[in-house]
């Protein structure tokens, strides 16, 4: 059985998707589900999943290598960030080598990078009057929403769509592709 360890900063439905497509497929487990918020929703929805969690806070994530053992010992298959807002660790990423992917509410490369997140994104969508927007599905390295992306699905925009328009949009993409991605990811695994 596949392990998979999900990083989240928010409300977690996209973790909770991705917890319920695998209890159904039962091809791989979400195993843990870490936070960097202490009241983050994506805790009480692993909880309510039976599914380990913890809340760490900066010193625990970047300077005393706490989330780092913890990911060697849990020795994930993949590392999903599903609406995680800080930038990962480069010693996470070294010892993680292509198993750490991230969705981003854009079809990058635009609208990526710091402070790239959530509404911004749709509200940048619409300022800029693009005629479609989308998903993208890409590997974690050192930068912002600069890995080698993986997959994107696209919507279109059009004129009347507010940033909530657009942000239902995405999310039903998300939904539906990103733990078909993280399956396929899993399955290509040697």
């Amino acid at each position: 059985m596949k392990r998979i360890v999900i990083f989240a900063s928010g409300s977690g439905t996209n973790a909770e998707n991705i917890i319920q497509y695998f209890k159904k497929k039962g091809n791989a487990k979400v195993v843990a589900v870490l936070a960097n918020k202490k009241d983050a929703k994506v805790l009480e929805r692993a909880n309510n999943h039976k599914i380990s969690s913890l809340y760490f806070n900066r010193f625990a994530f970047y300077e005393a290598d706490v989330i780092l053992t913890l990911l060697q010992s849990i020795n994930p298959d993949l590392i999903v960030l599903a609406g995680f807002l800080w930038k990962l660790p480069e010693n996470i990423i070294h010892a993680f080598p292509n198993k750490i992917i991230n969705i981003h509410p854009a079809l990058l490369p635009k609208f990526g990078g710091k402070g790239m997140y959530g509404m911004h994104v749709h509200n940048a969508v619409v300022k800029n009057k693009e005629k479609e927007t989308g998903i993208t599905i890409h590997y974690v390295n050192e930068n912002y929403d600069e890995g080698n992306i993986i997959f994107q699905a696209k919507t279109k925009v059009i004129p009347a769509d507010t940033p909530e328009d657009i942000a239902s949009k995405i999310h039903l993409l998300e939904y539906e592709y990103f733990p078909k991605t993280i399956e396929k990811l899993l399955n290509e695994e040697v």
